[in-house]
């Protein structure tokens, strides 16, 4: 197995740890913590280091997953991304055996496919985006970078989603919609109709 570095150690890093393991293809080998964190260790694999050992342990481990996770703001794993492509860090994706992702669709680099999700023909997924447990997108959809499809959600088809986006647990979103960037819809909404970008707060909260 390839040797992997975690990026980020809360709860998104242990759902993370759960579907590598699954998977089977990497071989974690630490988790590298936020400047002044505590933790010792992630569900038994060891803090090696900070943001600021990022270039001496890739040197090593050539290959990372940002683990940070994502509700209101993508911004801490879009600065994490960027500054492991910068580094020239592999990011793979990862994919829960679980799911069922399409041969037809595609999944971009440091995206994390969870247990149970549903990716279906010609769908295409960006970089760095978490689809969560039992998620469901729909033929043709198109998510952009940096999203979090949280569990439960359904993307029917042909809708398109722009970078950055959240979409809460249980939304469902109506074909053929377009959503802009740097949306947070929340958990149960029904979207009808098209959102510009940046809209907040759709649904329950």
């Amino acid at each position: 197995m390839k040797p992997l570095l975690l990026v980020g150690g809360g709860g998104h890093a242990r759902a993370c740890i759960d579907v590598i393991q699954a998977e089977g293809n990497f071989e974690i080998q630490g988790i590298v913590e936020r400047i002044g964190g505590e933790q010792a260790s992630v569900l038994g694999y060891p803090v090696i280091g900070s943001d600021n050992d990022l270039t001496r342990l890739l040197a090593t481990t050539p290959s990372a997953l940002v683990t940070v996770g994502q509700v209101k703001s993508p911004a801490a794993r879009v600065a994490l991304y960027d500054v492991l492509a910068r580094l020239g860090a592999h990011m793979p994706g990862i994919i829960s055996p679980t799911s069922y992702v399409s041969k037809h669709s595609a999944i971009g680099e440091g995206t994390i496919i969870m247990h149970g999700a549903i990716i279906n023909a010609l769908a295409s997924v960006g970089r760095n985006c978490i689809i969560n447990s039992q998620a469901l997108l729909e033929h043709d959809a198109v998510i952009g970078d940096h999203c979090h499809i949280s569990t439960g959600a359904k993307v029917n088809g042909n809708v398109n989603i722009g970078s950055g986006t959240f979409i809460g647990s249980g939304a469902i979103l109506r074909e053929g919609l377009s959503i802009g960037a740097n949306c947070v819809i929340g958990a149960g909404a029904i979207v009808l109709h098209d959102l510009p970008e940046a809209t907040q707060h759709i649904g329950m909260l």
